[in-house]
């Protein structure tokens, strides 16, 4: 009895301790990928890393650093193209203390260059292929696996936004393979799929919006995109707006508003309800008309420079960015503007870049609860009124030009989203101004990434029904249970002496 008692606490220690040492945690096998976002007034470039052996699986990729570049977005180099590529080395020597040195060489570094590239191309396509080549020759230099630099769509900026903040939610049913084991991964892929989020990106030149419809339209095929991602097929509805950024947005309601006043201009100065009572700027009419966005509207002014002074009328200024979405022509059931289609708006959607910042900047970005559709409009209609003086001491750390922008910009997003998408003060709640996901910019690079290092299998990745360690548990527990009946047994058919006398 002692002998097997020994030899079963033995066996018990032996599947213990494997357990234990087949569930130490491994050193960290981390793999890093660099993403640049040249956008049309700023670059930013992003770090990403994920675990090398979870590469197919997914909710492990995470951002570990961004880094500004200083300076304009790259098409602000047209006129010293060589100055593009040398803009990005101060944010690339930043990503080389980031990454471990030895791992410089193996990190893929990619950049996508969206609207301000998309209209420099169309303005002057020479111009566009200098400043490729000066960034090109820039990332090459760099220790890093340069993968490419190159104009993406706006098509692309929608869908690679879409599957980023999907992929950050947990959206694509990869939330089972992520941080879970065992039961709780066989409990969940019980419970349905949840539904994905639509994206809204607005950037300087181009806004975005992309979201899976309810009804399997096809009356539009340019504007639909077919993805098959962890086994589940998605028909995604995507359009771009080029020119309707809210920096080109401006100058395309600038350009109205001029033509419009040419017969009651005094001295070439403009009263502009955009822009806060006593605020004064002066711009160049030839920087107004310049770009494609502009260019149909020129005419001949007998003046080179506009000055503009704000009136700070809010109810004015929407009637005016009014003029730039043209409602009366859609050939289709349902149209956003400029006659392009629209399906009806389906579930909860994620607005980011320059859609939070502006509204985190007026506070109007809460977390617990989307404000209400009126709060916001009396909030940015309250922050227009305000006089300059009064405004400029108040938020003193941030560039006049941003912060005499924010009223337009407020103002513009309400008719983006209410005139534009037709959103209501009913399905206004559904949107949500998201700076970051988790750790993670929402954005349009992680998916550009995502997409590009082929992270996202078509099929659901393989997994076996119970991880390593509930495995090892479970063979601990039937091990004890085993030894348990078998003791249990040899004491019941092999009486020792000493419970025979107790009988007696």
């Amino acid at each position: 009895l002692l002998i097997l008692g020994f030899l079963s606490t033995l066996a018990v220690i032996a599947l213990i301790a494997v357990a234990v040492t087949q569930n130490k945690p491994l050193p960290k096998n981390i793999k890093y990928g660099i993403v640049l976002d040249a956008g049309s007034s700023h670059t930013n470039l992003y770090v990403y890393e994920w675990p090398a052996e979870k590469e197919n699986d997914t909710g492990v990729v995470q951002q570990v650093e961004v880094c500004k570049v200083e300076g304009p977005g790259i098409s602000g180099y047209a006129h010293a193209t060589e100055k593009a590529g040398p803009s990005l080395a101060q944010c690339l020597r930043q990503a080389e203390e980031v990454i471990p040195s030895k791992q410089h060489q193996e990190t893929p570094v990619y950049l996508g260059a969206t609207a301000g590239m998309r209209l420099l191309s169309l303005e002057n396509r020479s111009a566009a292929e200098k400043v490729l080549s000066s960034v090109e020759k820039t990332l090459r230099s760099a220790p890093f696996n340069f993968q490419g630099a190159r104009i993406i769509s706006g098509q692309e900026e929608g869908a690679y936004g879409w599957i980023t903040i999907n992929y950050l939610l947990g959206n694509f049913k990869q939330v089972l393979y992520q941080g879970q084991s065992g039961w709780t991964k066989l409990l969940h892929s019980l419970k349905s799929i949840s539904e994905t989020s639509g994206a809204l990106d607005l950037g300087g030149a181009s806004t975005q919006i992309t979201f899976v419809p309810n009804e399997d339209s096809r009356e539009s095929p340019e504007n639909l995109l077919y993805f098959r991602l962890y086994g589940k097929d998605y028909l995604v509805y995507t359009h771009s707006f080029l020119c309707y950024g809210k920096d080109q947005a401006l100058q395309q309601k600038l350009a109205e508003d001029l033509q419009a006043s040419t017969s009651t201009l005094d001295n070439s100065s403009l009263l502009d309800p955009c822009f806060h009572q006593g605020y004064q700027r002066t711009i160049d009419i030839s920087d107004l008309f310049k770009n494609p966005c502009t260019s149909a509207k020129k005419k001949q002014f007998p003046f080179r420079q506009l000055y503009i002074q704000g009136e700070g009328d809010y109810q004015k200024c929407r009637r005016n960015i009014q003029k730039l979405f043209d409602k009366t022509h859609c050939p289709y059931s349902s149209c956003s503007f400029n006659g392009i289609y629209l399906p009806p708006l389906q579930g909860d959607f994620g607005a980011f870049s320059a859609f939070y910042f502006v509204m985190n900047f007026l506070n109007l970005t809460s977390e617990q609860s989307p404000v209400a559709l009126d709060k916001v409009t009396s909030a940015i209609e309250s922050f227009c009124a305000r006089p300059w003086h009064e405004v400029k001491p108040a938020y003193h750390q941030i560039k006049e030009k941003y912060l005499s922008e924010y009223c337009f910009s407020g103002a513009y997003i309400l008719s983006l989203l209410e005139n534009g998408y037709e959103f209501t003060q009913k399905n206004w709640q559904r949107i949500h101004f998201l700076g970051k996901i988790g750790s993670s910019d929402a954005g349009w690079t992680l998916g550009y990434m995502l997409n590009l290092t082929n992270m996202i299998p078509a099929e659901e990745p393989a997994v076996p029904p119970l991880s390593h360690g509930s495995y090892v548990g479970l063979m601990v527990l039937c091990s004890l249970v085993l030894v348990a009946v078998i003791l249990f047994a040899w004491l019941l058919f092999h009486k020792p002496k000493c419970l025979q006398k107790g009988i007696v």
